[in-house]
């Protein structure tokens, strides 16, 4: 055969192929389009954009969120949801839900966002997406001045004579658990209730995120004390947002950066864990 024929021929065939990918490949190119088109559509940020309110999930803690004389929520991550929703250019709309609950009740579309002091965990991590850390905490202890008398560890604690209050479904209920396991945990849908054990000589201590502890042992020196000066566990804050949304996660990462890098996070967190100031404004 001549070889110019093979040539022609060659080129021929390699000419058809190429076509022939080419038709394939403008649908699958066209889908990725559509696709990640759709899934910019989807994200919690550009839902909230069109809505105009970023519905935030929270839990009352003190100082992270509370009420003050008003009735009006006020703390530490009630101004951060605010500068958020600020930012954004929308209304911020606070949905309060009980904790242990409120995981569900975020993938349950609910609200857009869990905005609460919560601790980023493994496991809590098997179920949302975490964004970088904006704040840390870490459990602290409170007790009882006379029925815990002369404690000062947190081995005297782990007994199984020793009753341990915190709030059902919190890092303080799983750190009690792991670091006093011989005590007897009372568990509490309200915070308020875990408390009011204590003060009533119930339990002998409450665990609960710094600086909460140290606020009631300020507030009720006659019937409190810190046993142990220090968090005895340190944990990462971040917002929590449904999984598969990484539009929104890299927008909030870099919020936070933001925030972190203009002084506003680390001033608010003066304000709120470095004083209480605020105390007065409370019921």
């Amino acid at each position: 055969m001549d070889k110019r024929m093979v040539s022609k021929s060659s080129g021929l065939t390699l000419g058809l192929l190429l076509t022939a990918a080419l038709a394939l490949s403008a649908p699958a190119l066209s889908w990725s389009t559509d696709l990640r088109q759709e899934l910019v559509a989807q994200s919690m940020v550009e839902q909230v954009l069109r809505r105009g309110v970023l519905r935030v999930g929270m839990s009352t803690f003190v100082p992270w969120a509370m009420h003050d004389k008003n009735g009006e929520l006020i703390g530490f991550e009630i101004d951060v949801a605010s500068r958020l929703a600020k930012d954004m250019g929308v209304r911020v709309e606070f949905v309060p839900t009980k904790w242990s609950g409120i995981i569900p009740a975020l993938l349950t579309g609910k609200f857009d966002i869990i905005i609460g002091g919560m601790g980023i965990l493994p496991e809590r991590n098997k179920k949302v997406n975490f964004t970088i850390p904006y704040d840390s905490s870490g459990m602290s202890i409170v007790a009882h001045k006379k029925i815990a008398a002369g404690f000062d560890s947190m081995e005297d604690f782990n007994n199984p004579d020793i009753t341990i209050a915190a709030r059902m479904g919190t890092t303080a209920a799983e750190a009690s658990k792991k670091h006093l396991p011989q005590a007897r945990l009372l568990l509490f849908d309200d915070e308020s209730q875990a408390v009011q054990e204590l003060l009533n000589g119930n339990a002998h201590a409450f665990i609960s995120s710094r600086p909460t502890p140290a606020h009631l042992a300020a507030r009720h020196p006659e019937k409190l004390f810190l046993p142990v000066e220090e968090p005895f566990t340190r944990e990462p804050i971040g917002f929590a947002l449904r999984k598969g949304d990484v539009d929104s996660l890299n927008f909030l990462n870099n919020w936070i950066l933001i925030a972190e890098a203009d002084g506003w996070l680390k001033e608010r967190r003066d304000y709120w864990f470095g004083g209480t100031t605020w105390e007065g404004s409370l019921k």
